[in-house]
């Protein structure tokens, strides 16, 4: 059974975070042509999105193989089996939410393909959606690690790199 739930979980991450969201910007933006954009626009679309993809998947292998778990875990809802461990090296120590992270910026890679505001609004509203998510996982990780994940949480940002003095 364990092993159902942690196949639904990736399967239902990739569903919604790499193929609905950005068809719906598709969608609300009118469904425009997604011919040549000017290789500026191709660049920067083909770095956020792959650069995305690359720091999701990191993270995704790091917390199966370092924490025992996976990451769906949907307000406070287990979709499948969370980590065991607190993860602070590997992506962990760029942010609290790399994987997270990296979906923010495979998704700006579609913002900036489709270059629209109905893009922009579906991307804001995401992140929105995300940030409360993250701040009932964070009372989630409070309960179960304590003191390591409040240590944790002054030496790292939510979701971009804390620099240090």
């Amino acid at each position: 059974m364990k092993h159902i739930l942690e196949i639904a979980g990736y399967f239902l991450g990739a569903v919604l975070f790499v193929a609905l969201i950005p068809t719906i910007m598709w969608l609300v933006s009118g469904m425009p042509q997604l011919g040549h954009i000017g290789a500026l626009r191709a660049s920067i679309t083909g770095l956020l999105t792959l650069g995305g993809i690359a720091l999701s998947v990191w993270t995704i292998i790091y917390m199966k193989h370092y924490g025992k778990g996976n990451p769906m875990d949907a307000f406070g809802h287990e979709v499948a089996p969370r980590t065991q461990h607190l993860m602070t090296d590997g992506p962990y120590r760029l942010n609290r939410n790399p994987m997270l992270s990296g979906t923010l910026l495979y998704l700006s890679g579609f913002v900036v393909w489709l270059w629209t505001w109905q893009a922009l609004l579906v991307w804001v509203l995401f992140c929105v959606i995300m940030m409360l998510q993250v701040l009932t996982e964070e009372k989630r990780l409070r309960r179960d690690f304590g003191e390591a994940y409040a240590t944790y949480c002054l030496h790292t940002g939510r979701f971009f790199p804390k620099f240090r003095k």
